[in-house]
C-alpha cells in the first residue's frame, strides 16, 4: 500500500515571502523567518513564526520533497508538449485526487486550523495565506508547476538574511539544489546590509559566488539615517554602502530595494536625497521601488494614530519618486514592480531619466480629480495582476459606479474614491 505514489507525496517549506523577481522562482528555506524582526513597518513573521536555522539535513529533505512533487507532475502528464497556464485546471484536479486518497489512508489528516498563522489583528485576516508556516501539499504543488511554467531556471533561498549563513552551507545546499534540479542556472537571496558590512569580508562574499549564489536582494528602504533609525531598521546609511559595496566587490549582482513614501512628509526631501546618495555611491545593477503600505498592528501603524507619523498622500510619494530620480546618476536599472507602486516606472537611471520623469510628471500635471480617477484604475489594476480577479469585497465597494459593464465614478464624491483607494491599498501585498 505504501508503494502507492500519492502516498508518497509530501509537501515542503515554500518561501511565501520573496521578492516579486522571484515570484516563478524554485524556492527553500534555509531559515525561517527574520532574526531582526523589528523594522517599524513590516508585518511579516510576526504571526508565530520564529527566527531558527535549518540544518543541512532539514534542507535536503526538502529538496527531496519537491524532487519527488516534480516528478509526479510530470509522469502525471503535466507539461506536453509543454508546460502552460492550462496545466493549473489538471493540477486542480489532481490536487483534489491525492488529499482524497491520502485522507482515506490517514496520511492527510483534515486541516488543523490550529495550526494556521495566528494574526494580531483581524485585519490582517486577509493576509494569513502569505504567512503561512506550515506547508500544504497544495501550495507545494502549484510552487513547483509555477517554477516549470516560469522556465525552471530559478531558485530563492530564503528566508529574510541568506548572508548569516556560512559560505560552505550555502555551497551545500546550492549543490543539492543543483543535483536534483539541474535546470536551475540563477540562485538569489534576501540579504541585510548590515550582515554584508559587519558579519562578511569580501573573500566570504566571494566565496557565495563561487558557491553558485548570483544575487543579493537588499531591503535598503531609506538611505536616510533619521528615516533608518525612526523605523528601526538596524541599519545605517554607511552599513547600506559599505555592505553593497563589498557585495559588489566580491561579483555578486546586487538590487536594492527602496521604499517611497517611509520618510512622511517630514523627512521626503531628505529620504529621497540620501537614497539617491546611497545608490550613487554604491551603482547596483537594480534599483526596486516599493511604495509604503501601512499594515495594521504594526508599530508604524501605532505611530501615524498617535500623530508620531504623518503619512505622505500619493501626489507627495510620486514627487518624492521625482526627487529620487532625478537624484541618481548612475546607470542603474529602476524597476517598479510591486503592487503598491501607483506608477510603473521602468528605464535605466541615465539613459531613461527624461522618459521616468515625463511619465511622473504627467500625472503630477493632473487635477486632483483625475488623480484620484488614475489612482482608482491602478490600484484595481494591481489588485487584479495580484489575486486574479476582484474579491466581493471590492465588487461591492464600487458596485454603485459599474454601469453596463464598465466602471464610471462621474457620480462617486472624491471622499468616496478615497475610501475605495485605501480599501485596495490595504488588501495588496508589496
Amino acid at each position: 500500500m505504501r508503494s502507492d505514489p500519492y502516498l508518497r507525496l509530501q509537501p515542503f517549506e515554500v518561501c511565501s515571502i520573496r521578492p516579486p523577481t522571484e515570484n516563478s522562482s524554485l524556492s527553500f528555506k534555509l531559515t525561517r523567518g527574520c532574526y531582526w524582526n523589528k523594522c517599524a513597518f513590516c508585518p511579516v513573521y510576526k504571526t508565530g513564526t520564529r527566527f531558527s536555522r535549518r540544518t543541512l539535513s532539514e534542507v535536503g529533505a526538502d529538496i527531496e520533497r519537491a524532487k519527488h512533487l516534480d516528478d509526479f507532475l510530470f509522469e502525471a502528464g503535466l507539461g506536453v508538449p509543454a508546460y502552460s497556464d492550462a496545466d493549473y485546471a489538471r493540477l486542480e484536479a489532481m490536487i483534489e485526487q491525492v488529499e482524497r486518497r491520502q485522507r482515506l489512508d490517514g496520511v492527510c489528516p483534515e486541516p488543523d486550523e490550529s495550526r494556521e498563522p495566528q494574526v494580531l489583528d483581524a485585519r490582517l485576516d486577509w493576509f494569513k495565506p502569505w504567512f503561512r508556516d506550515t506547508p500544504s501539499l497544495r501550495d507545494s504543488l502549484t510552487h513547483i508547476l509555477a517554477w516549470r511554467i516560469g522556465g525552471a531556471r530559478t531558485c530563492f533561498l530564503g528566508d529574510a538574511d541568506g548572508l548569516i549563513l556560512k559560505p560552505d552551507f550555502m555551497r551545500a545546499a546550492i549543490r543539492m539544489v543543483k543535483s536534483h534540479f539541474p535546470t536551475v542556472a540563477r540562485f538569489t537571496v534576501y540579504g541585510r546590509t548590515h550582515s554584508a558590512a559587519r558579519l562578511r569580508t569580501i573573500a566570504e562574499l566571494a566565496a557565495y559566488r563561487e558557491a553558485g549564489l548570483n544575487r543579493v536582494h537588499f531591503g535598503i528602504e531609506s538611505g536616510s539615517d533619521a528615516v533608518l533609525a525612526m523605523v528601526n531598521k538596524g541599519e545605517t546609511k554607511a552599513q547600506h554602502i559599505d555592505g553593497v559595496s563589498k557585495a559588489r566587490s566580491a561579483g555578486l549582482s546586487c538590487a536594492l530595494y527602496v521604499m517611497p513614501g517611509l520618510g512622511g512628509t517630514r523627512y521626503s526631501a531628505e529620504h529621497a536625497a540620501q537614497t539617491a546618495d546611497v545608490i550613487n555611491q554604491t551603482r547596483p545593477d537594480f534599483v526596486r521601488l516599493r511604495t509604503l503600505q501601512i499594515f495594521p498592528a504594526t508599530p508604524l501603524e501605532e505611530a501615524v494614530l498617535s500623530g508620531a507619523f504623518s503619512e505622505a498622500d500619493e501626489a507627495a510619494v510620486v514627487a518624492e519618486i521625482r526627487d529620487l530620480i532625478a537624484g541618481i546618476t548612475v546607470p542603474t536599472e529602476i524597476i517598479s514592480d510591486s503592487a503598491t507602486n501607483l506608477l510603473d516606472i521602468q528605464g535605466n537611471a541615465v539613459k531613461d531619466r527624461s522618459a521616468m520623469l515625463s511619465r511622473l510628471d504627467g500625472y503630477l500635471a493632473l487635477e486632483k480629480r483625475q488623480q484620484l480617477l488614475f489612482s482608482l484604475q491602478s490600484r484595481l489594476s494591481a489588485f487584479i495582476g495580484q489575486y486574479g480577479e476582484l474579491s466581493l469585497e471590492l465588487l461591492r465597494a464600487i458596485s454603485p459606479w459599474i454601469r453596463d459593464g464598465r466602471l464610471d465614478c462621474s457620480s462617486a464624491g472624491d471622499a468616496e474614491l478615497r475610501q475605495a483607494i485605501d480599501l485596495i491599498r490595504g488588501r495588496l501585498m508589496p
